[in-house]
Order: C-alpha cells, then structure tokens, then sequence
C-alpha cells in the first residue's frame, strides 16, 4: 500500500518536474531574443519595423494557437497535442538557427516556434488539473508561476549574453532542450479518451489573416493592409454568427463591461511590451549600451521585480480591494512613462528603476484586469470568456511591439515635442514614452468608469 502510494507521488513528481521545464522555455523563448534585436537589424540593416516582427511572428502564432490548443485539447487529447507542441517548437528552433542569415527563414521559423510553444500554456495547467491530487494543485500552480516568473527573468540576461560573447543566433537553439521531454511524458501522460466536435476552421482562418494585416498595417502604414484587415474581421464576424460551435463566442460581445475590459486590459498589455521592445533600440541610440549590459543591467532586475510585485499585489487586493491595486499599477506606469519622457538622457540606472516600475505595474494591472473581466462574466460565460482574455492579453502583446517597431522606422514623433535638451534621437523616444503614458491614463479612466457604471462586485 505504501509503496504503490509512493509511486503515485513519484509520478506525480515527475510530470511536475516536465511541466515546470516547459513552462520555463515558453516564456524564455518570448523573452529572450528582445535584447538582441538591434544586432539582429545592424546584420540585415533593417529598420526596427521589419526587425521586431521576430517577436510578433512569434506571439501571434503563439497567441492563436493557445486558443487553438485549447479547443482541440477534447477532441484530440492531451498527450498527443503537448508531444505535438514540443516537437513542432524544436523544429521551428532547428530552422531558424540552419537559416538564420535568410531573414524570410527566420521569421517563418519564429512562427514555427509559435505554433508548438503555445501547447504549453495552453496544456499545462490542464494537465495539473487532471494529474496532479487536489491537495497539492495549489503548491503545483504556484510553482508553476514561479517558474514562469523566473523565466521572464532570466530570458533578457540569458539572451543578451549569447547575443554579446557568441551570436544572437544561438538564442534560437535553447528550446531544443525541451525534446529531452518527450519520452518521459509519453509514458507518464496516458491515453484520454475524446470528444468528437467540430472545430471552426474558416472562422480561424479569417481572423487570423485580419490580424496579420492589421500588423501590416502598423508595421508598414499602407491603408491597403488595413482594407483587406476590415474585409477578414467582418468575414469572421458574419461567419461566427452563423457557425454552431463558432471560434468566438458572439454573446461575449454583447456584454459591454467584458469587452471595455478586455480593450483596456489589452492596451496597457500592449503598450507595456511595447515598451520593453523598445528599450533594447534607446539604450543602444541613447546610451551606446552593448547587449549583455542592457539584458542584464536594465531589463533583468525589472524582469524579476515581477515575483515580488505579484505577491504584493494579491496581497493588496485583499487588503485594499482591486480598484486600489488597479490605480496604484496604472499610476506606476504613467508616472514611469512621463519621468523617463522628461529626463531619458539622465543616466542609465533611471532607465533601469524605470523598468522595474513597469514590470511592477504589469503585475498589478494583470491581476486586476482578470478579477474584473471575471466579474463582468455569468458562470456559463467563464471559460469561453477568460480564454479569449488569456488570448488577447497575448495578441495585445505582438501588436504592441508590431506598432512601436512600425514608430521607429516612419519616426513621424522624431521632432521636439517636450521641454528637454537632447539630440534629435532622443525626442523620438521621448515622444513615444508620452504617448505610452496617454494610453495607460486613457485605459485606466475608461476602465473605472465602465465599472462603476456596472456596479461590478470586485
């Protein structure tokens, strides 16, 4: 009895133990190539508006197919579609470090790598539920979360120094490491049974295409790009109100306070990583920084500030309420935008407080954001509605870093705008700093007012 008791625990362990190694290569794969755009833009000589769709490859492939996972993980099972996400996210890896000096190839393999990355979020925390006893989801989760936590910590530090003492190239080959899972889940993982359902193919298809465009449009500024955008969301609109099992729930759209939410949330998310695409391009323009010191010197210490700002802020918001935690993250990041607008040239160590305020701010306004579009949901709407949130939180993501690198190449902010005295440079990322300040106030206001219009328990 004991020792069949002792097994169930060491399997139990051991699931844990891949799950963990996953969780920390998805995030490190998102991470860890931002601190070497600029070298990756100086090799092709490409302005940061093609260059930063490296990342956005990435996270839009990786976006869609968390949506996509999930509502296959049913009808396919599990086992067959994590296995399936490791080997595919190797393969884009493999392609990507073969053909890294061909910049088509290395933005297919990004999306490759999308495309079996997004199986772990997607997957993991399913496989804790079924796997892992009750009594210790909550230690498996919170490990979980510390994993991750970590890797966004150690993605900018790991990144930067490969970039600087070998090539950026390299990056690309660490998820690899995620292969040696392979046969152990095989045999921990068993054989599910399925549901037989359809999946709404055309309506994936359309709106993944409106999305490319979109990011097209903000890359390259053709109104073009933005006509045949419009066409595919109103495609997808038509057909998942026709569609039985649509993609999209079209309900949730009528439920105002959900979708304020799910805009707002998406534009700070935005705006944030955004911001952190851009750092790696000031610190190089501004202050000629090399990659291992703003991986490690600038973006690293705000990267980790994020495991103690998530424990503050679930402290808080049972302490002081969501509302407080919600103005005390957004006023973190407008008052961290407006100060490094003002005095960017100051010194580099400003750069590097104000990117642990950010990454502070994030914290805060995740959690929030997720309370208050839980709130604004019925309990039959739940799934379907935190999935889209978790969906485009991660969209918001590549879009923001699509706009920013699209700022930087037309530089239409490159002008003196604000009371500093600085070069010409400079004034295009004082400029954009403000305009990220703008959206963080103009989301806050908007998200306050709406739900105190609902009268939303939170």
């Amino acid at each position: 009895m004991n020792t069949s008791h002792s097994q169930i625990n060491l399997h139990h362990k051991q699931i844990l133990l891949w799950l963990c190694v996953l969780s920390f290569f998805s995030v490190l794969n998102e991470m860890v190539l931002n601190v070497s755009l600029p070298d990756i833009a100086r090799d092709f000589h490409k302005e940061p508006a093609s260059i930063n769709w490296i990342n956005t490859a990435f996270i839009l492939t990786f976006s869609i197919g968390t949506a996509v996972y999930g509502k296959l993980s049913d009808q396919l099972g599990i086992k067959k579609l994590l296995l399936f996400g490791i080997i595919v996210n190797c393969i884009g890896s493999v392609i990507g470090f073969v053909g890294h000096s061909l910049f088509p190839v290395l933005i297919l393999a990004r999306l490759i790598q999308g495309t079996g990355a997004a199986a772990f979020p997607a997957l993991v925390m399913v496989v804790v539920a079924r796997y892992i006893p009750k009594e210790n989801r909550g230690k498996a989760f919170g490990l979980i979360g510390s994993i991750v936590a970590m890797g966004e910590g150690v993605g900018p530090f790991i990144g930067g120094a490969i970039a600087e003492y070998m090539h950026w190239s390299y990056i690309l080959l660490l998820p690899i490491v995620t292969i040696i899972s392979v046969p152990f889940l095989a045999q921990l993982l068993k054989q599910e049974e399925v549901i037989k359902a359809s999946l709404d193919n055309v309506g994936i298809l359309f709106m993944s295409l409106g999305i490319v465009f979109f990011m097209m449009f903000t890359t390259f500024y053709k109104i073009s790009f933005l006509i045949v955008c419009l066409i595919f969301f109103l495609l997808f609109v038509q057909n998942i109100r026709r569609v039985s099992n649509p993609f999209v729930d079209p309900a949730l759209g009528r439920n105002i306070s959900f979708m304020i939410g799910i805009v707002c949330g998406g534009l700070i998310f935005g705006t944030v990583a955004g911001f952190i695409s851009m750092v790696p391009y000031m610190m190089k323009d501004v202050y000629h920084l090399s990659t291992v010191a703003i991986g490690s010197g600038i973006i690293f210490p705000g990267a980790m500030s994020v495991i103690v700002f998530g424990y503050l802020g679930g402290v808080l918001v049972d302490k002081s309420g969501s509302l407080f935690v919600l103005t005390t993250g957004s006023a973190f990041l407008a008052i961290s935008f407006i100060v490094a607008a003002l005095y960017i040239e100051t010194t580099p160590l400003l750069i590097t407080i104000i990117v642990i305020f950010v990454f502070g701010g994030l914290s805060f306004t995740k959690t929030v954001i997720s309370t208050i579009v839980a709130s604004s949901l019925e309990q039959k709407e739940v799934g379907a509605g935190m999935s889209l949130l978790n969906f485009t939180s991660f969209l918001s993501e590549g879009i923001g870093i699509a706009i920013v690198g699209g700022l930087l190449s037309v530089r239409l902010l490159n002008q003196k705008l604000l009371p500093i005295n600085a070069e010409p440079p400079v004034y295009l990322y004082s400029n954009i700093l403000l305009l990220f300040a703008g959206i963080i106030v103009v989301s806050y206001f908007v998200t306050m007012n709406m739900y105190k219009r609902s009268r939303i328990n939170i």
